[in-house]
């Protein structure tokens, strides 16, 4: 009975443990983090390549696209950051690290959000406390 409650609790332990990442998931998540950075690029032309419009009625509404573009340039720069942010983790070897705890992040996580700094606790912990 001894011997099956230490293996069942090496078994619940093993359950809770992040996965660890593979070559291959490295370098999928380094590809898809690749991705979303040109994507990111790309959005920040575009927005960049809208002329703006002259004439008064024109102009009123334009005032609002322009906040529009404008926060969206600001959400993209910020999602372009983290992009960068990642690249550099995963070059200097750090990357699938909690910048708070340290401990591994979970594999499901990075493969859902690449770009993930934080691992699901302490990502909770962050937002509760905003």
């Amino acid at each position: 009975m001894v011997n099956n409650q230490i293996i069942g609790d090496r078994d619940r332990d093993r359950d809770t443990r992040p996965s660890p990442l593979s070559p291959d998931d490295l370098a999928a998540l380094r590809d898809n983090l690749r991705e979303q950075r040109l994507f990111r690029e790309d959005q920040l032309r575009q927005i960049a390549a809208v002329p703006a419009r002259t004439d008064e009625p024109v102009r009123r509404r334009s005032a609002a696209q322009t906040e529009v573009r404008v926060k969206l340039a600001a959400s993209a720069r910020m999602a372009l950051a983290d992009v960068e942010a990642a690249l550099d983790r995963i070059a200097e070897g750090r990357y699938g690290r909690c910048q708070l705890c340290r401990r591994a992040i979970d594999r499901d996580r990075l493969m859902i959000v690449p770009q993930a700094r934080y691992c699901a606790r302490c990502q909770q912990v962050r937002e509760a406390g905003r």
